[in-house]
């Protein structure tokens, strides 16, 4: 008889912490703010811009300001118009419509070489035959810039990257971070008030890509610079951001921070998309003092989430509950708000933490992530074992199905 059955240990795991925000906080950057806490003007400025090939369109027409100094993350999967967009704010792509303003400037239609902003490509197109200094150099050089002035930006830009001492050598004598940093160095190196960036880090393997998004995060802040980033990457979003515009078929579909958008999506394409979700379709039964009792769409089952605002008796909805916010108990455990029985088909593990895929009774499939210590470690969750699965009225959200 394993523990569970005895009964030993009723609750044998919780909540885990968010990941949101942690390497934002971690950095002490937040978005700023202008005087007596009212929004700064943006130092990007864009209205109706759309762009259409062959009748077909990229991007449709959409709003969006770019606060100055924050770091803006475009995500979306592929196709969904992010990199379309970061091109027509470098002037690389001409919109089919629309107005951007960037410093208050327009430069809708201003060619990418005028425009205040710089751009770090995915493959870095560095020089392959010119050493480091020339290649951080190059663009100052181009422009004119005295011989002391451009040593003076390159060094700076070079003990900005940490690559002081790299200036002779070529990039194939450098790792792929190391000509990362220099791409970045010379999109730094001009000074930008803008800088834009295509997937930086894709060509990074795991370990190195986690800690030069730090890196990023704590050049962004000491430059001051603006930055808006494309990627794909959910958690590369998450832990880099001030605030993510998630997009989908050329429309941005939500922007927040990370916590807003991951705690509170805007419906079920941004939840499904940021994260893991589990989801239990059902109909508001009734709406009291704050809470919503929803009604499982097959059975009798009654749950209870905080609030269901905007939707109305009878209204057929979705309620969803991040994997952390579960809680794995023995079976019959009583005391939830709301609980559900299932049985483990599987549990994958991370080392720190462990995912858990249980099948519950109503047929809903869930998964549950839970830390390994304590009563979680103890139990050893296996396949074929049975549990109650507990959570909160405030640990539901809803959605419309």
């Amino acid at each position: 008889m394993n523990d569970l059955e005895s009964g030993e240990t009723m609750v044998i795991s919780g909540p885990a912490a968010q990941k949101a925000d942690r390497s934002r906080s971690s950095a002490g950057n937040t978005s700023p703010t202008g005087p007596a806490g009212e929004p700064p003007e943006p130092i990007i400025r864009i209205r109706a811009i759309a762009k259409a090939y062959a009748g077909v369109p990229a991007v449709k027409p959409l709003n969006l300001d770019i606060t100055r100094g924050e770091f803006l993350c475009l995500l979306g999967g592929s196709g969904c118009g992010k990199t379309t967009l970061l091109r027509m704010i470098a002037g690389l792509v001409e919109p089919s419509a629309g107005f951007m303003a960037i410093d208050g400037e327009d430069v809708t239609s201003v060619p990418p070489y005028d425009r205040p902003v710089n751009m770090m490509f995915q493959s870095y197109a560095l020089f392959p035959h010119m050493n480091i200094f020339s290649n951080i150099a190059f663009g100052l050089r181009r422009e004119g810039v005295g011989k002391a002035a451009v040593n003076e930006r390159v060094n700076d830009a070079l003990k900005l990257v940490k690559m002081e001492g790299f200036e002779r050598r070529k990039p194939h004598q450098l790792s792929g971070g190391q000509r990362q940093r220099v791409a970045l160095a010379r999109a730094l190196v001009k000074r930008p008030k803008v800088l834009l960036l295509d997937e930086p880090l894709s060509a990074l393997d795991k370990k190195l890509r986690e800690h030069t998004q730090l890196e990023l995060i704590n050049i962004q802040k000491q430059s001051g610079i603006t930055f808006v980033m494309v990627t794909h990457d959910q958690e590369e979003a998450m832990s880099m951001a001030t605030r993510i515009a998630v997009m989908n078929a050329g429309e941005i579909v939500q922007i927040g921070s990370p916590s807003e958008i991951y705690e509170r999506p805007i419906n079920r394409f941004v939840a499904e998309f940021i994260g893991s979700i589990n989801f239990i379709e059902g109909k508001v039964e009734e709406i009291s003092a704050g809470t919503a009792t929803i009604r499982h769409a097959t059975s009798d089952i009654l749950f209870r989430v905080e609030s269901a605002d905007g939707f109305a008796r009878g209204a057929p909805v979705s309620i969803a509950i991040r994997p952390e916010r579960l809680t794995i108990a023995a079976p019959g455990t009583t005391g939830f708000a709301n609980s559900a029985d299932g049985t483990i088909d599987n549990v994958v593990y991370f080392g720190s933490s462990s995912l858990s895929n249980i099948t519950l009774d109503s047929g809903e499939h869930f998964q549950v992530s839970a830390a390994n210590t304590g009563g979680q470690a103890r139990l050893r969750l296996a396949a074929g074992t049975r549990v109650t699965v507990g959570w909160s009225a405030e640990d539901g959200f809803v959605l419309a199905s």
